[in-house]
């Protein structure tokens, strides 16, 4: 008893171990993708180092989900391979403890993990999506810094376009100015030339001050009579020549984070029982509108009675009220009446399919909506399902390959991740869409993966040699050896045929 709880403790240390290596590196090359997704919105823009790190902390809880399978099927197939290698696995065995008691506390710690990942998926993801996508849609917002480059033309200022030839990096000092204004409409562009100038905040940081000197500008003061007309020298114009000129432009170089609020009824930031409720909410909503517009297709225009502008039925009495065939009454109507009417009726029918259209785009939008949520919702649970697949699919890989290390363990890590990627993401998309249900497509992965798992623990708890080259090759050989046989067998069998034809033709 005491050699199988050593056993247990020893397991576990070596699993931990691997299992918070593995966690952080697949942590960082996430969190690597995810920035270099997102490079764009941190490059240049002057935010404090505080807002950085908080972007980054959010990005980390965000990619815990997808990180966590792939490091227990990292740390389970190089535990296991470890324990092969040194034929410790071997002697486990030799001692009468099966592969399933070996994997019992290793198994109990991934189920208590995968029961954490839930639970983390329902109750701090939910925050920390929030929190960064509230966060990069501030960052997106805000204002470049000024950072005017030498010999091109820089369009960071809102309606205005700045060329620089050459700049004093010691003074700030702008040469050689060609200055486009914009702001007033591309049909109302001033152009302006100076020999030098500069450019800098004001105290408040909302505007900036463009001071230039030596210059002159050209602007059009009737653009409308310019496309009027076709000689260039009836435009009227204005050229200004100075010797310094001073801009205002209004450039908020200010971080301003959006509220948190704008995010309140998106799928990302809502846990397992808000989002039950904005489901079944949006579902009701969906069937009554959909009700209605039922209810007013059939009353308005199927059964009920509209009139044609300037036509009324014939009234026999206050009860009574005649209805002719719309066939003869067609008939007898001149060609000219003909025509209208069937005008009137293409005309009628058009909007009946317009209406029709927009009703299905409306009743599209609460589809859309409640997909996005029933896909959010399954995806809480299998990535927590996930994590019970890759310890089942990496543990009896190890035992069966018998390698550690970072070598194998790694590649086929890799590969199997991107299997079940590829898989994850067709269904997500066939869900997304509405080709699949949502939880087939979600829960996709899970069913193609499990079968795996399941099939190599079986060869492992009965020490297949499955992924052994000796064992294919002997494999390979008996087949061998055996095709050989046959193929004697059947040229044996040929002659004796032939010879007992030749008999029987002479004879």
């Amino acid at each position: 008893m005491k050699l199988v709880k050593k056993m247990d403790i020893y397991l576990l240390k070596n699993f931990l171990g691997l299992f918070l290596m593995t966690f952080l590196i697949c942590i960082f090359i996430l969190l690597m993708q995810f920035v270099w997704m997102h490079v764009k919105d941190l490059v240049g823009k002057g935010v404090e180092i505080s807002v950085l790190a908080e972007f980054f902390v959010y990005a980390v809880a965000t990619m815990v989900p997808l990180a966590l399978p792939l490091a227990i099927l990292l740390a389970s197939l190089m535990t296991f391979g470890n324990l092969g290698e040194h034929f410790e696995l071997t002697a486990m065995k030799s001692a009468g403890v099966p592969l399933f008691r070996i994997m019992q506390p290793l198994a109990i710690t991934i189920a208590i993990i995968s029961v954490s990942a839930f639970f983390f998926s329902n109750y701090v993801l939910p925050q920390s999506q929030t929190k960064l996508w509230t966060l990069i849609f501030s960052l997106r917002q805000k204002s470049p810094e000024m950072e005017i480059p030498e010999g091109e033309f820089y369009d960071g200022i809102p309606g205005y376009n700045v060329y620089v030839r050459s700049k004093n990096h010691q003074t700030g000092l702008l040469k050689d100015l060609m200055i486009y204004d914009y702001s007033d409409g591309f049909q109302n562009a001033k152009v302006m030339v100076a020999d030098s100038g500069r450019i800098f905040f004001t105290e408040d940081k909302k505007y900036l001050l463009f001071v230039i000197y030596s210059g002159e500008s050209f602007e059009n003061l009737d653009p409308k009579q310019q496309r009027a007309t076709k000689s260039k020298d009836k435009i009227p114009y204005r050229r200004e020549t100075y010797q310094q000129k001073t801009m205002l432009i209004d450039f908020s170089s200010d971080f301003n984070r959006y509220d948190e609020s704008i995010l309140h009824d998106q799928h990302v930031s809502k846990n397992v029982s808000e989002l039950l409720h904005s489901i079944d909410s949006v579902q009701v909503l969906a069937h009554e509108r959909s009700a209605e517009q039922s209810r007013q297709m059939v009353e308005q225009k199927y059964f009920g009675r509209d009139r044609a502008p300037g036509r009324v039925l014939e009234v026999v009495n206050a009860e009574q009220q005649v209805y002719f065939n719309a066939d003869s009454l067609f008939e007898r109507m001149s060609v000219k009446d003909q025509s209208r009417a069937l005008q009137f009726a293409y005309d009628k029918a058009r909007a009946q399919r317009d209406q029709v259209e927009y009703n299905a785009l409306m009743l599209d939008e609460y589809k859309r909506y409640v997909r996005k949520h029933e896909v959010e919702l399954h995806r809480k649970f299998t990535l927590a399902f996930a994590c019970l697949i890759f310890f089942f699919i990496g543990a009896p890989l190890g035992a069966i390959i018998r390698k550690g290390g970072l070598g194998t363990p790694v590649v086929i890590s890799v590969v199997m991740f991107i299997i079940y990627y590829i898989i994850d993401n067709t269904g997500y998309k066939m869900a997304r869409e509405a080709i699949w249900p949502c939880w087939l497509g979600m829960w996709l992965s899970s069913f193609v993966l499990l079968p795996i798992g399941v099939f190599l623990t079986y060869k492992a708890a009965h020490d297949s040699a499955l992924f052994r080259p000796e064992a294919w090759l002997k494999w390979y050989t008996r087949i061998k050896t055996q095709t050989q046989h046959l193929y004697e067998h059947y040229t044996r069998s040929i002659k004796r045929l032939s010879k007992r034809q030749v008999r029987d033709s002479r004879g």
